[in-house]
């Protein structure tokens, strides 16, 4: 029994760490998708809040911001993923471009763009390394809960508790705003919309640009938690991972948390699987190629099941 607590003791904060970024990129993808617009796109709203997090943070910390660097450098995040994702808004918005097709090509754009600033910038292939950094906390009182403390509150980035905390504001907004109505309707019945005065095109744009505010952060976060630099191998794959969160949670904030979680919890396992008994004799090859099996199983799985926005992929 020990011995299990001890494990989960190592995977479970490993888990919603992990998750966090997924969480908030998915949440993300839910106001776009919600709308009506596919963003396949996340992967590379991902890289630029990656790289902006990044370079955001090194530039505070030379001015002097200190150990609000990293904070700061997540609002550069939130701001340029929200300015970049109107690529992909006027494509397939105003110009009416396939919405897939733009989203790939978002996803190009945003790796091209951004390591081709890191050279001329840096000199090299990839940035430097950020000092200041965010530090792993104990929840007061919560961390001293028996076995449960431990696991939950113990030894957490404080996104990951913020990317908690927007799940239920999204959940608000989507579901008890008028403003999540009108969202919800141009997503649903575009042409009923427009005739109760709702400005569909208008909604739409909003909606992917919350979309690229989400994953700038998301990227952001991953980029200064994790990593502590950005290259071109600092986001590879974690957009895709959120998207299919988003599509496994069923287009739902709650959803979209568990998904989000479950993918989280496979990527730390894959991980730490050579601290863990029984699978630390498994190759670890097999182990790092886990999450991704299990987003596609799980696409597999349930995609047929989840039923999408009825005019999502419609241009209007």
């Amino acid at each position: 029994m020990a011995d299990i607590l001890q494990v989960l003791y190592t995977i479970v904060p490993a888990a919603l760490i992990a998750s966090t970024p997924l969480l908030l990129t998915a949440l993300g993808g839910l106001f776009s998708e919600r709308s009506g617009v596919v963003n396949i796109g996340l992967e590379g709203l991902m890289v630029m809040g990656a790289f902006s997090g990044i370079v955001g943070t090194l530039f505070f910390e030379s001015i002097g911001f200190g150990f609000a660097s990293p904070w700061m450098g997540m609002l550069a995040a939130i701001i340029l993923g929200a300015i970049f994702s109107l690529f992909h808004a006027v494509a397939s918005i105003t110009l009416k471009a396939d919405q897939i097709v733009s989203g790939v090509a978002l996803n190009f754009l945003a790796l091209g763009l951004s390591v081709f600033i890191v050279r001329e910038v840096f000199d090299s292939g990839q940035t430097d390394a950020i000092s200041a950094r965010l530090f792993r906390i104990d929840v007061p009182l919560l961390s001293e809960i028996p076995v449960i403390g431990s696991m939950f509150f113990s030894r957490i980035y404080a996104t990951t508790f913020l990317a908690f905390i927007v799940v239920a504001i999204v959940w608000y907004v989507i579901f008890k705003t008028p403003f999540g109505l009108r969202l919800r309707s141009v997503g649903e019945h575009p042409m009923a919309a427009d005739t109760m005065g709702i400005k569909v095109n208008r909604m739409r744009y909003i909606g992917v640009m919350l979309s690229g505010a989400l994953g700038g952060l998301g990227g952001a976060i991953f980029a200064i938690t994790t990593a502590g630099n950005f290259s071109a191998g600092t986001i590879v794959g974690q957009g895709f991972m959120a998207l299919a969160a988003l599509i496994f949670g069923k287009w739902h904030p709650v959803g979209a948390m568990g998904a989000a979680i479950f993918f989280g919890f496979a990527q730390a396992l894959s991980i730490s699987a050579q601290q863990i008994p029984g699978l630390s004799e498994i190759p670890q090859v097999y182990m790092l190629i886990l999450p991704y099996v299990l987003t596609i199983l799980a696409l597999a799985g349930f995609v047929g099941k989840a039923e999408p926005p009825k005019a999502l992929n419609q241009t209007y």
